[in-house]
């Protein structure tokens, strides 16, 4: 199977912070593997995501979103999604239609230009449009960039979705399956654990926790003689007053975090799972070089 010749290769998903690239690749795998929330910068990782079908394998290229970095780790951020742009065989420019066209759009068009890979223009969230808001918003965008195609969806509802991998199929080379048809990700389990638990974070916390937390998974093993698998992960943030935000009156944030990773886990994994969540302090960790290497946001090669 994996030698058949059919349309296969690599897609990168490239734009703003909550263009809608996570909820996309969801989407169009029809399960959970990237974690989406209202917040920017939820990526944080370059995520290869694979879709099959009987006549295609697309792989799946799901970067950060660009933007302004802050920090040690914003920085990274922006150079994993701008390399994310090399050697691949089609870019999808996705943007949120809803919004006006921004700087931030401009900055990312721009590193575009003299690439050679034939880039689609995504106009994501069409369900929160008229017709003719989305036709000038077509209009804006390709008057800054020849995109090769132009295709309005909506990642929420799945509209034109469909019509969007037809698009991208006849843009992909005749070629192997890359990865066995019953891989949906190139992630291993532990991390795509850690991502759902960081996910719950983001959305049981408010503007001075979000950015400030990673997850590791300290021990990740099947029970003996049984069909439960423990987990056993750390939360870090920045500060004192953070930890305290997430473990909550009595422990009842931390133990609610820990309720939802769980369901989702159980989802993930078709096992039981028993998960227990610390939170401990790193100060400053997202500034600190062999920090983000420990944690897992390492640049990648080029």
């Amino acid at each position: 199977m994996m030698h058949e010749k059919v349309k296969s290769g690599f897609i990168t998903i490239i734009g703003r912070p909550n263009a809608g690239k996570s909820t996309f690749i969801n989407q169009v795998l029809k399960q959970k593997v990237v974690i989406v929330s209202d917040k920017p910068q939820t990526t944080r990782n370059q995520i290869q995501a694979i879709y099959n079908a009987d006549d295609c394998q697309m792989i799946f290229i799901d970067t950060p979103g660009i933007h302004k970095p802050k920090h040690e780790l914003g920085k990274v951020l922006n150079k994993t999604a701008f390399n994310a742009l090399k050697e691949v065989d089609c870019i999808l420019f996705m943007a949120d239609a809803s919004e006006e066209f921004s700087t931030g759009n401009r900055y990312i068009l721009v590193q575009l230009k003299g690439i050679k890979t034939p880039v689609i223009l995504v106009l994501n969230k069409i369900d929160l449009l008229k017709k003719h808001q989305i036709i000038e918003q077509i209009e804006t965008f390709t008057k800054e960039f020849p995109f090769e195609e132009v295709v309005p969806i909506s990642a929420l509802t799945g509209e034109n979705v469909d019509k969007l991998l037809e698009v991208i199929k006849n843009k992909l080379p005749e070629g192997p399956r890359y990865y066995p048809l019953d891989m949906v990700t190139d992630h291993p389990e532990r991390f795509i654990i850690a991502e759902l638990i960081r996910e719950k974070v983001l959305h049981k916390t408010r503007e001075e926790v979000p950015h400030s937390v990673a997850v590791i998974i300290d021990q990740y093993k099947k029970r003996e003689n049984s069909d439960i698998i423990d987990v056993y992960a750390t939360i870090v943030v920045e500060r004192p007053s953070q930890k305290a935000i997430l473990i909550g009156k009595g422990g009842q944030m931390l133990k609610e975090i820990g309720t939802l990773a769980r369901l989702d886990i159980e989802n993930l994994l078709g096992s039981r799972i028993y998960l227990e969540l610390w939170v401990k302090v790193m100060e400053n960790w997202r500034n600190r070089i062999n920090v983000l290497n420990q944690l897992g946001y390492r640049e990648e090669p080029k």
